[in-house]
């Protein structure tokens, strides 16, 4: 009879027996806590918020603000997001691949239209935006780069989870769906037959579902399988009719055409 240990019984029974660092974990839920927040928050809020004791709270915040990850309004007592995290987002955006490769696809595709487009990222049940390019009209979808939004709500996301089968994105959303607008897809019934439709058709709308008066057409970026990448073009409805549409969703289509060749020539390279 031989007795197994940790280090001779396989990857998986490492990953089980991994225990997560509690003041570790404590420190991301805040950093998470301060990103998810459009404004400072109190060190009350954030203990309520987080089930942390004030007392332990007040020293990782302390940390982190001598470390500057956070930082205090002039009274001391709200908080958030300090210059360190920007950095370390930036330090991400740049060593990114996806978003140096398509950098040049997105500039053309607003060029073409002046609107705004976005490169996002699945995140969970959230896409992510990680580059944009303003319309120049003042009308127009206002956004902001690291911005988390439901993935369900979205072109970007709905284009994404169409990469994936029905029990995976059930998994992968949270249910029950959150409403953005009084034209959000919420049912499961129904975001399944969307998504259906998406996969079949080849890319992704969002009318109004996300911001209304605002629809989104999207594309999903052939960098990985399933793909984690989209490219969306975001126009105001009052500035939208079938031609239009049909033109957005060839330039989205020809767009992909561009990253596989530019796939192709760099394996070739």
């Amino acid at each position: 009879m031989t007795t197994g240990t940790a280090s001779d019984a396989g990857p998986g029974a490492a990953v089980q027996a991994f225990q997560p660092v509690k003041s570790a974990g404590r420190t991301l839920d805040v950093l998470e806590a301060l990103a998810d927040s459009p404004q400072r928050r109190s060190l009350v809020e954030l203990a309520r918020a987080l089930e942390i004791p004030k007392s332990s709270l007040h020293g990782l915040l302390r940390t982190m603000i001598q470390r500057g990850w956070v930082e205090a309004d002039a009274t001391g007592t709200r908080f958030g997001l300090g210059v360190r995290a920007l950095q370390v987002g930036a330090a991400y955006l740049e060593a990114d691949d996806a978003t140096g490769l398509l950098a040049g696809v997105l500039d053309e595709l607003a060029g073409r239209f002046g609107e705004t487009v976005h490169l996002g990222r699945l995140d969970g049940p959230h896409v992510v935006y990680l580059a944009k390019r303003e319309s120049v009209h003042r009308l127009r979808l206002y956004s902001a780069i690291g911005r988390h939004l439901p993935a369900h709500a979205t072109a970007l996301g709905k284009v994404l989870l169409a990469q994936r089968g029905d029990e995976a994105v059930d998994r992968l959303l949270s249910w029950p769906l959150p409403a953005l607008t009084r034209h959000t897809i919420t049912d499961p019934e129904l975001l399944h037959a969307e998504l259906a439709t998406v996969r079949d058709r080849g890319y992704a709308v969002d009318r109004e579902e996300n911001t209304e008066g605002i629809v989104c057409f999207a594309v999903a970026v052939p960098l990985h399988n399933p793909a984690v990448d989209a490219i969306s073009l975001s126009v105001p409805a009052t500035r939208l009719d079938a031609a239009t549409e049909e033109r957005i969703v060839a330039a989205l289509h020809g767009a992909v055409g561009q990253v596989r060749a530019a796939r192709a020539l760099l394996a070739g390279g």
